[in-house]
């Protein structure tokens, strides 16, 4: 599948690439690296997994990443209290010894977590890595077997090697510097806020019945928004709710009712000293620029 033939595979799945983005994915799928993602939070890096996987139809195994984070949670752990219940079952009947230890250290006594299920699944899966820059530097170290050789070392059980090998992308919002090993094993694509042409399809394929007007006023809107001092920065699912909460509302045009366009930025505002500081006037004003 080439470059022109994958934005379009996408965009049938409700995903707008662009032109840089689609040949990092046509890279990371045809050389089977993992695709690392940068950019601000809102620019839709998420949204890149779930599409890609719709368009290769096939599973999406998200990891979430916070603080704290570590391999038990992320590779696997031991099913302790399914182990308990077969000890005191072997106990009952007189079985002790290496063989009860075999059993109960077996693939049947595992909990797969995200990292380990990606690389056993029948058919390869995409697997989302998402916001890997707020786990912890060490966790990074978990990751370089798996990314490196697409396998998952247990000491009971030996090194188990993938039967599949899933897509891998990893997103990071920027908040901590990646470590190089990681970034090595990766190719890289910076996810920027969209263009208003391309914010413009974005809106036209998730919200198909919304008048070109309005759509144009609001990409407008959530575009010259995004260049005041705000706090946190509407991204692209807040101009989607945004238009959606117009829509519902029967709104054909942002200049029509300014207290209602005002009411309707809970959905693009998200702390209180942003409400505070797009003032009604300041949102009549932006609207009036947009129409």
């Amino acid at each position: 599948m080439n470059t022109s033939e994958l934005q379009s595979a996408l965009r049938r799945d409700g995903y707008v690439a662009s032109d840089d983005l689609a040949m990092a994915l046509g890279l990371a799928l045809s050389l089977g690296r993992p695709l690392l993602l940068e950019g601000a939070a809102g620019v839709g890096k998420t949204e890149v997994a779930r599409a890609l996987s719709a368009t290769q139809n096939t599973s999406l195994i998200r990891l979430q990443c916070y603080e704290g984070l570590d391999a038990s949670q992320a590779i696997y752990e031991w099913n302790y209290q399914k182990q308990l219940l077969s000890i005191r079952a072997s106990a009952e009947d007189g079985e002790t010894g290496k063989s009860v230890e075999e059993r109960i250290f077996s693939r049947d006594f595992l909990l797969e977590r995200p990292l380990l299920a990606a690389i056993t699944q029948p058919e390869a899966p995409v697997l989302l890595i998402d916001e890997i820059d707020r786990a912890d530097e060490e966790f990074e170290a978990y990751l370089l077997e798996v990314l490196s050789d697409f396998q998952v070392s247990i000491p009971e059980l030996g090194t188990i090697k993938a039967t599949s090998r899933p897509t891998v992308i990893l997103t990071s919002n920027g908040t901590r510097d990646l470590s190089d090993a990681l970034r090595r094993r990766c190719l890289y694509a910076y996810v920027d806020y969209p263009d208003r042409a391309t914010e413009m399809a974005i809106l036209k394929a998730r919200c198909p019945d919304v008048e070109d007007r309005l759509a144009q006023q609001i990409v407008g809107f959530v575009q010259d928004l995004r260049k005041t001092e705000l706090e946190k920065t509407p991204g692209i699912a807040e101009m989607l709710d945004f238009a959606a909460a117009l829509m519902g509302l029967g709104i054909a045009d942002l200049t029509d009712a300014p207290d209602v366009l005002h009411a309707t930025l809970v959905t693009l505002l998200k702390t209180q000293s942003d409400q505070a500081h797009v003032t009604p006037e300041v949102a009549a004003r932006i609207a009036g620029k947009a129409a």
